[in-house]
């Protein structure tokens, strides 16, 4: 397998820290076929200027943000702008501390296009757009970039697309901001483009710092943050992008909230960008939220606890034991023992080829180390894919730093010893004890 150090090294280093690498998934994509497709369908629909949003529901360590990620990067190869967050403490949907905010700063920080697929994306889409706009206007006219005919042309349609955005909420103010920030653009003003973008990253605090910076007296808020995101998809597709997409992962903390007038506010800024993309009051806009099943079926704390989200997601009469993948909530089921061991494979290559040695991990090393691990005792209801990768990228690199012994011999040290025995001596009755190569 032929990987990039660079790439190679974050793809060991986040796995082996129980992260997901935000870069080089392609390498390591394994199962998840339905899940990615269905997403995708998403895709299609967003790029026709519809809306969706999805919940990906599994425990922890079982691929919830590994499927997250490579939902971003395929999107992000399909000209979308993603933006991505993680929930904490200090950031939510909603809070009386500007917490909603603080999400809202996070999801800006992580803009993201296909060229600058780390972040950070803001004034990039700002710059491409006025410059796209100009060019298109030389290609239908035929005029220089030096003509005089040429500005009056460019602001006529960057006023079309300001104007298609002042039917929106917030949308005046948003054209606005635009505005200046294309006259900073043309005047090659550096410092009024610092400020209109410090303002769309929501990072003014009062209104009057606005107006003495900027001339405008609204800033982004804590209650309408999700209202610019809208203005953020429509603009965006007026601008060359098939839409935006949002990832928000770490919805556990909202089930953390103690307090239950917090949690049931945070509940109903769910509730109306969950029936802002079914109703159509969202465009191009795409939204997929990732939390345990506890923090989403939890009758007290959890989503369902908010009957007006219970109602629309909880699953039929008729989808009992069977998965719906059309459905708003996906629930992930664990890695099978074959997918484990393909993407066992593939990192016993990628980390041959980040330390430059040939491997003497054998495939029936493999077998044997997914075996042991399947067959421990509770594997059924507690092993994750995180675990078992954590385990088998230690493994390798024993094996890289003492090459004097194989993988068999550190899986007969210490408890993965232990965790043998049992299965040799048929203490564990599972059918993962019968799984071979």
């Amino acid at each position: 397998m032929k990987i990039p150090k660079r790439i190679a090294r974050t793809v060991i280093g986040s796995l082996k820290g129980g992260v997901v690498p935000r870069i080089g998934l392609p390498y390591i994509t394994v199962g998840r076929k339905r899940e990615i497709d269905a997403l995708l369908h998403d895709v299609e629909i967003i790029a026709d200027g519809g809306a969706s949003f999805r919940f990906i529901a599994g425990r922890y360590g079982s691929g919830k943000s590994f499927l997250l990620q490579t939902i971003r990067n395929y999107v992000l190869e399909r000209n979308f702008v993603v933006v991505d967050a993680d929930l904490s403490p200090e950031r939510r949907l909603q809070g009386t501390h500007g917490q909603g905010l603080a999400t809202y700063r996070e999801l800006v920080q992580n803009m993201s296009t296909k060229t600058k697929p780390e972040g950070g994306a803001l004034t990039l889409i700002l710059d491409r757009w006025i410059a796209k706009v100009q060019q298109d206007v030389v290609a239908e006219t035929g005029l220089g970039v030096l003509d005089a005919g040429l500005e009056p042309l460019v602001e006529q349609k960057i006023s079309d697309v300001i104007c298609h955005l002042n039917e929106m909420v917030h949308g005046f103010d948003f054209a606005r901001l635009l505005s200046l920030y294309y006259q900073a653009y043309r005047n090659q003003d550096a410092d009024l483009k610092a400020r209109v973008a410090k303002w769309f990253r929501g990072e003014y605090h009062t209104k009057t710092e606005a107006r003495q910076d900027l001339g405008v007296n609204v800033i982004i808020g804590d209650d309408d943050w999700y209202e610019y995101l809208k203005l953020f998809a429509s603009f965006l597709n007026q601008a060359g992008y098939n839409g935006l997409f949002i990832l928000i992962d770490e919805l556990v903390n909202i089930y953390k909230i103690p307090n239950a007038i917090t949690r049931q506010y945070n509940y109903e800024k769910i509730l109306t960008m969950f029936n802002d993309t079914l109703q159509g009051k969202a465009r191009h806009l795409g939204i997929v939220m990732g939390g345990t099943p506890q923090c989403i079926e939890d009758p007290r704390r959890g989503v369902y606890s908010y009957e007006a989200l219970r109602s629309r997601l909880a699953s039929g009469r008729f989808s009992d034991g069977y998965k719906d993948l059309l459905a708003p909530v996906i629930y992930l089921q664990p890695l099978t023992p074959e997918e484990m061991l393909v993407l066992t494979e593939k990192l016993r290559d990628i980390h041959s080829g980040l330390y430059g040695y040939t491997s003497t991990v054998r495939d029936e090393d493999l077998a044997e180390f997914i075996r042991i691990e399947f067959a421990r005792v509770g594997a059924d209801s507690h092993i994750t894919p995180r675990e078992i990768i954590r385990d088998f990228i230690e493994l390798l690199d024993l094996v890289y730093q003492h090459p004097d012994k194989t993988m068999g011999e550190f899986m007969q040290s210490g408890s993965f010893s232990y965790a043998k025995n049992e299965v040799e001596e048929g203490k564990v009755d599972k059918g993962f004890a019968e799984f071979t190569l």
